[in-house]
């Protein structure tokens, strides 16, 4: 996973107020679980904003009061009608405990189907992943090279050493759909031999 850096603030007061208060002054309130203890804290929401509206999954070296924790965002909420982070969730990385975390799914190769004129079609931007913070890849790879119009690339078809994808066996991930003009195409070459 990509690495990045963030830095927050300890919270004293935890309630509502506090909270709108933070918020009005351009900072997120959020909670760090998984160790000892939870800690609270506040984070700078323009900071925040450029890690987190990115296709990237990040991995945080967090630093809060003077102690760096590594972590992963495990949960946001959002305003409903201004879509601004309100509250975020942070997890503390153990290089022994496993976690699951979203990852991003990407393409590589030309597919032979698409350079015949189907239609590559991406079902899953992001997949959840389960495994040791030091095995997850920045993304999930399908190579569709081999892929004519009609095949697909599920989730059997994936490897990614040390993690389990958590999705069905044959859940397709990427296929290549007939389009009008392959399907035009193929009917005028059948004509021809005629």
């Amino acid at each position: 996973m990509k690495t990045a850096s963030l830095s927050g603030s300890p919270r004293e007061n935890v309630g509502k107020k506090d909270a709108d208060t933070l918020r009005k002054n351009g900072r997120v309130p959020g909670v760090l679980y998984g160790g000892t203890e939870q800690i609270h804290f506040s984070v700078d929401n323009i900071a925040l904003e450029k890690v987190v509206y990115t296709p990237d999954a990040f991995r945080f070296d967090f630093e809060i009061g003077g102690k760096t924790y590594p972590t992963i965002i495990k949960d946001m909420q959002f305003h409903p009608v201004t879509d601004k982070i309100q509250h975020l969730d942070m997890l503390q990385l153990f290089d022994d405990k496993a976690v699951t975390v979203e990852l991003p799914v990407r393409t590589t190769g030309n597919s032979i189907g698409v350079r015949n004129g189907g239609r590559l079609a991406i079902n899953y931007r992001r997949m959840m992943v389960r495994g040791l913070p030091n095995d997850l890849p920045e993304a999930i790879v399908a190579d569709i090279t081999e892929l004519k119009i009609g095949d697909a690339a599920r989730v059997r078809d994936l490897n990614i050493e040390g993690c389990e994808i958590l999705a069905a066996d044959n859940a397709v991930v990427v296929d290549v759909k007939k389009t009008r003009a392959a399907m035009a195409a193929a009917a005028a070459a059948a004509e021809a031999e005629k």
